[in-house]
């Protein structure tokens, strides 16, 4: 992986850039807000993607959308990177630092600002972790439905940034389709509302435009969220194969028979079992692949959809069914899905977690492919997937201290990748692109599609200074891609005529 050469003129002005920061956000009663010493940016080095590891040159926490802007007018007119970063949870190197750039962290933006029942939204600053705005209106029955494995973590304003989903975003939508609104700052300081309270915008979809931006559009400083009402009834069911493609086959043929779970998730052999020794679900240990599918609704339409579930799993093979009869059992079903990953970690010293969407008729042809990757670059893989639309997240299991593990790790996550575009998929699903899948972006995409989607970000950050080296595998300047950005009365690239 290739990341931009630091600026060495930036790193020579080190002190100049922490002192003003100190003078934008001042040190309070827990101490100083701009962290310099080594020893303490090493926590913010990487983010989930831990095989990359750099040490940013600084680190600040403003705490109001003031400060923020203060800092990022400061950066523009100075010329100096800005890297975002909530909690740190991001599988892509989303968060990645740089040894040149600021990193403004959001972690003290923590707190849940309105609660509004009557339009069924909630405004919350973007630090807020995803569960907790669940837990902030689950007395009055109500929850907020993208739920991420890493929920209880992971914070809003990252899970805007990569459009993250969950085990319920087969029925219920992504980020994108649960965001409402945002108050963001652009890199030049100006602070912009984006939507609302209100479930319809007028002009263009500049919200689902921020949405999966990955910091590259500006700095999200408060969210508006839809939240809904709690099913009156929800089942979880357990469903055993023999195979993983008869798994696979069943998967399709539930949504082929127009049943929309609320949830439906895949594991196989691998994860079921690490997973089994680590929570205790009730997994079936030989079963070569698991279901999880929830239904919910109504109590007498979960129960009819629970036959018709049973009798599509039966006519393809299934030969392990269990239906969770309380709450408690529901949750202990999905308690174990959510701690597919850690429970992985427990089997082998590293994996790296990869992030694909395919067809879901294309599901057992994939399965059967991933088996032969396997072999050929003698890597385990445990299988866990959002299966009902689609998105995978094979767990590469390797050594990184056995020479070439990691890069074959690599190898076979780009390979798995490839896959998923070859098949009339995309790379990723709610991970991200960040800095793993950036150099892969043109399997996917043409120069001229690469050209379009940078003149967008061309018309928020002029100068490429929000996230630089993220997503796109070759950043053209804004004045190449046919527009001439202005400062001051005169080019930054003074190579280019004015128009």
């Amino acid at each position: 992986m290739h990341m931009p050469e630091p600026d060495a003129a930036i790193i020579a002005r080190r002190s100049e850039i922490i002192d003003r920061l100190g003078k934008i956000v001042p040190s309070d009663s827990f101490g100083s807000n701009v962290i310099t010493d080594p020893h303490s940016l090493r926590a913010y080095e990487c983010d989930g993607l831990s095989a990359y590891r750099q040490l940013p040159m600084v680190v600040v926490l403003p705490k109001t959308t003031e400060q923020v802007s203060e800092i990022l007018k400061y950066c523009d007119d100075t010329g100096v990177k800005v890297v975002a970063r909530g909690s740190g949870t991001s599988l892509s190197g989303g968060a990645l630092p740089l040894a040149d750039a600021v990193m403004l962290g959001l972690g003290k933006f923590n707190q849940v600002l309105d609660i509004d029942y009557a339009n069924r939204a909630v405004v919350t600053q973007p630090g807020v972790t995803n569960l907790a705005i669940s837990e902030a209106v689950a007395d009055q029955g109500f929850y907020y439905a993208p739920d991420p494995s890493s929920q209880i973590a992971c914070s809003i304003g990252g899970n805007i940034a990569e459009n993250s989903g969950g085990v319920h975003c087969l029925k219920y939508g992504l980020t994108t389709n649960n965001v409402l609104g945002v108050e963001m700052v652009l890199i030049n300081g100006d602070i912009i509302t984006v939507g609302g309270k209100h479930l319809d915008s007028e002009g263009y979809d500049l919200l689902g435009l921020i949405t999966g931006s990955e910091g590259l559009l500006g700095i999200i400083t408060e969210v508006t969220v839809r939240i809904l009402k709690k099913p009156e009834t929800a089942r979880a069911m357990l469903i055993g194969f023999d195979s993983a493609v008869a798994a696979g086959n069943c998967v399709a043929a539930i949504i082929g028979a127009g049943i929309i779970p609320g949830g439906m998730e895949m594991m196989d052999k691998p994860a079921i079992h690490a997973t089994e020794e680590f929570v205790n679900a009730g997994y079936p240990l030989d079963a070569e692949a698991l279901l999880i599918v929830e239904l919910d609704g109504p109590e007498a339409e979960v129960d009819y959809l629970i036959d018709q579930v049973q009798t599509i799993a039966k006519d393809l093979g299934a030969d392990y069914f269990r239906v969770s009869n309380t709450e408690a059992e529901r949750e202990k079903f999905w308690a174990g899905r959510k701690n597919a990953f850690p429970a992985v970690g427990r089997i082998t010293p590293d994996y790296y977690c990869m992030d694909g969407t395919i067809p879901r008729a294309r599901l057992p042809e994939v399965l059967e492919r991933m088996d032969e990757m396997s072999e050929k670059y003698d890597l385990r893989v445990a299988n866990v997937f959002h299966a009902g639309d689609g998105n995978l997240h094979p767990l590469i299991m390797y050594d990184a201290n056995v020479p070439g593990e990691l890069e074959r790790a690599e190898e076979f996550g780009s390979d798995i990748l490839k896959l998923c575009v070859e098949v009339g998929g995309v790379l990723t699903g709610e991970h991200g692109v960040g800095v793993e899948k950036r150099d892969l972006m043109g399997e996917m995409f043409t120069e001229e599609d690469l050209k379009q989607q940078q003149r967008v970000k061309c018309a928020f950050d002029p100068d490429g200074l929000l996230n630089p080296g993220k997503v796109f595998p070759i950043l053209h300047r804004c004045a190449e891609l046919g527009r001439v950005h202005i400062h001051r009365g005169q080019t930054r690239f003074p190579d280019i005529p004015r128009f």
